[in-house]
């Protein structure tokens, strides 16, 4: 891990000036194209490059089992982790179909599902199987959770190797709002009670249960707010520290990393906290249903680009975003400038 946080560099904020010159050349009023030119020069910023490209975009998915499931703190059986992985490596599920529609490479990583798990189509990555029950013991033990952020790491190194220009990070694993939540509450300061929320669709009594068990375990585990990674060990997920290896190795490689919801917006924290210049690789997906992720937003100082109140997570609100990416780099590659298209600039005062 540490290796891949030395290769991180601030983003080339010159790179996006010039961007923000050419833009003020094109054949429009200066900023009339809003957050899509603002867009638009980050992507420059992150790439060095005056007219980046985002295209092919890759897809990948980190599963992982949560030992807090057993808390009775999701709608959902543990065992459907597992069954969604196999829906994803059918192709079944959201985010495969929207990664076919924006054209995007898809890998499925097991990187700690609790069941073992043999299928076409995802790559086994396991560091264990699934964590610990946080309220109990710690979820998993620092080396098993810096092996974890390499497997997100090796994730977005293959990604490019395969030609990717843009990442887009998912996650699968029962119980994953729980542990993000505790996560967050403890990096932020705030209370649980204001950054749970239904997550896959649990009823009020159910909620009030789920802060109730999340308390516990912060207490138990003492976590130093200061210190991510311990925190990560104690109170994450396994497809937690692969996203925030990815969004680390993203950062590394100058590559924009559209940042999904909820649970990927704690994992963008967690990488901030550790290398605060992963931030300005960050794109912004989508803005969640889920309360904490408001949380997460304004302490990352992050707009969204969507908000179409969902709360899915799997990358799917993320995929959704991408289309905005291109267009903003078709807009600085495309448009005219009012030299070339013969239109008169507006007039000096």
């Amino acid at each position: 891990m540490h290796a891949i946080v030395d290769h991180i560099q601030s983003v080339d904020l010159k790179a996006g000036e010039a961007t923000r010159r050419y833009l003020d050349t094109l054949t429009k009023p200066p900023g009339s194209l809003g957050a899509l030119e603002d867009l638009a020069i980050q992507l420059s910023a992150i790439t060095g490059e005056l007219k980046p490209s985002v295209t092919p975009p890759a897809v990948i998915v980190f599963a992982a089992d949560h030992g807090v499931a057993a808390e009775g703190v999701s709608a959902f059986p543990q065992a459907v982790t597992a069954q969604m992985v196999t829906n994803f490596a059918n192709g079944g599920a959201a985010i495969n179909v929207f990664a076919r529609q924006i054209g995007a490479q898809v890998e499925i990583v097991d990187v700690g599902v609790a069941s073992s798990l043999i299928l076409p189509g995802v790559t086994s990555a396991k560091v264990r199987h699934g964590t610990a029950n946080m309220v109990d013991e710690d979820a998993m033990q620092s080396a098993e959770a810096i092996a974890a952020i390499n497997v997100g790491v090796a994730g977005v190194e293959r990604a490019k190797k395969s030609g990717a220009k843009c990442i887009i990070v998912g996650e699968m694993g029962i119980a994953n709002t729980t542990a993000s939540s505790a996560v967050l509450a403890v990096l932020t300061g705030e209370s649980v009670a204001s950054v749970v929320g239904a997550g896959t669709g649990i009823n009020p009594q159910q909620q009030t249960h789920k802060v109730a068990v999340i308390e516990r375990a912060i207490a138990a585990r003492n976590a130093d707010p200061q210190a991510p990674l311990e925190v990560l060990a104690k109170l994450g997920g396994l497809e937690i520290a692969a996203m925030t290896g990815a969004y680390l190795a993203a950062a590394a490689n100058q590559m924009p990393a559209i940042v999904d919801g909820f649970i990927a917006s704690v994992a963008a924290l967690i990488a901030c906290r550790i290398c605060p210049a992963v931030r300005g690789y960050l794109i912004f997906g989508h803005r969640s249903q889920e309360p904490g992720h408001d949380v997460a937003l304004k302490v990352l100082e992050a707009k969204p680009l969507l908000d179409m109140a969902m709360r899915l997570g799997e990358g799917s609100g993320a995929a959704l975003a991408y289309p905005l990416l291109q267009a903003a780099t078709a807009m600085v590659a495309e448009m005219a400038t009012f030299a070339d298209a013969g239109v008169s600039d507006k007039a000096a005062p």
